[in-house]
C-alpha cells in the first residue's frame, strides 16, 4: 500500500475506531428492565477511493431475558404480538451478542483498528441496551467503546436539517419504506446507508482526507 493510499483506510479515517452500525428493537425504554427483542449489526468498509460502504450484516430476533419487562405499547409499536412465539426463531441474548462480537472482532482485526465503535440513530439508546445485555450475559470481551458513539440523528441534523431517520433518508435522496421501519434489520441497513452517505458527502466537499498542511496543524 502506498503512502497516499494508506490514508484511505478506516483506521486512518476514524482514529483507529472500527464503526459498526447497530439497531435494536425493545419492549420499552429502560435498558436495565425492558427486554431486548431484536438486534442487527452492519459492519463498514472503505474502497480504494476512500468512500465508505456497508460490508457484512448480522441479524437476530432475541428471546426476552428472564424477568424482563414487556410494555404492550412498545410491542404494538414494533409489531411483535408474542415475544415468546417459537415462530420468531429467537435466540438468547448471549448467543446473539457472541455472534455479533465474533464478526466485529474479526473484521476490526482485518482493518487493523484498535476498537469498535457503535453507529446508531439516537445512539445512546442502542448503546445502553447493548451494554446492559452484555452485562447480564457477563460478556467481558465487549468490542465496543464503553461510551463513545457516532449518532446519525445528530449528523443528519447537521447535514440535512432532519433528525428523524425516515425524513433524513428521504432528504438525502435515499428510499425509505415506512412499512418496513421499526425492524432492526431494515433500520440498521438504512442507518448504515445514511451514515456512509454523510461521510462520503463530507469527503466530496473536501473535508477529508486532510491535506499535508492540515495534518501538520493537528
Amino acid at each position: 500500500m502506498t503512502v497516499e493510499n494508506e490514508a484511505l483506510t478506516l483506521k486512518k479515517r476514524f482514529r483507529g475506531y472500527f464503526p459498526v452500525v447497530i439497531d435494536v428493537e425493545t419492549a420499552g425504554f429502560n435498558a436495565q428492565t425492558d427486554a431486548l427483542l431484536e438486534i442487527c449489526a452492519v459492519t463498514l468498509k472503505m474502497d480504494e477511493n476512500g468512500d465508505l460502504h456497508p460490508a457484512s450484516t448480522i441479524h437476530f430476533h432475541v428471546e426476552p431475558f428472564e424477568g424482563a419487562n414487556l410494555e404492550q405499547e412498545a410491542l404494538d409499536f414494533i409489531g411483535i404480538r408474542d415475544p415468546f412465539s417459537p415462530l420468531r426463531g429467537a435466540v438468547s441474548e448471549s448467543e446473539a451478542l457472541k455472534e455479533i462480537y465474533k464478526l466485529v472482532r474479526k473484521e476490526q482485526k482485518e482493518q487493523n483498528c484498535s476498537r469498535a465503535i457503535i453507529v446508531a440513530h439516537n445512539a445512546q439508546f442502542d448503546h445502553s441496551f447493548v451494554a446492559a445485555a452484555s452485562e447480564r450475559c457477563k460478556l467481558k470481551r465487549v468490542p465496543f467503546h464503553p461510551f463513545a458513539t457516532f449518532d446519525t440523528a445528530a449528523l443528519s441534523g447537521l447535514a440535512y436539517g432532519q433528525t428523524v431517520l425516515a425524513k433524513a433518508c428521504k432528504t438525502a435522496g435515499m428510499e425509505f419504506d415506512n412499512k418496513e421501519a421499526h425492524s432492526a434489520l431494515y433500520d440498521t441497513q438504512k442507518t448504515a446507508e445514511l451514515f456512509c452517505g454523510i461521510v462520503n458527502k463530507w469527503k466530496a466537499l473536501g473535508g477529508w482526507p486532510l491535506s499535508d498542511t492540515q495534518e501538520e496543524k493537528q
